[in-house]
């Protein structure tokens, strides 16, 4: 398992990325918060998006996972 992280402020794309404890590209730590354990980022990616609507994958710890995410409201048939 790894530690997964989410930084507390967006990107240029207005995205919220998340990292992995040992990526170098990690937020330091005033500007991220702990997501918890995972298998893989796209489990941290799942658990993120229950939170916020517009989260995305590290592109240099998270590579080869699902990019980005963005939910809207789900309707009811």
């Amino acid at each position: 398992m790894k530690f997964f992280y989410i930084s507390s402020e967006p990107n240029q794309d207005n995205l919220f990325e998340i990292h992995d404890r040992d990526c170098p590209q990690i937020p330091n730590a005033i500007n991220r918060d702990y997501l918890g354990p995972f298998n893989n980022g796209s489990e941290a990616l799942r658990t993120a998006s229950r939170n916020k609507t517009n989260v995305t994958l590290c592109g240099s710890c998270c590579q080869g996972e699902t990019a980005s995410i963005i939910f809207k409201d789900k309707i009811s048939h």
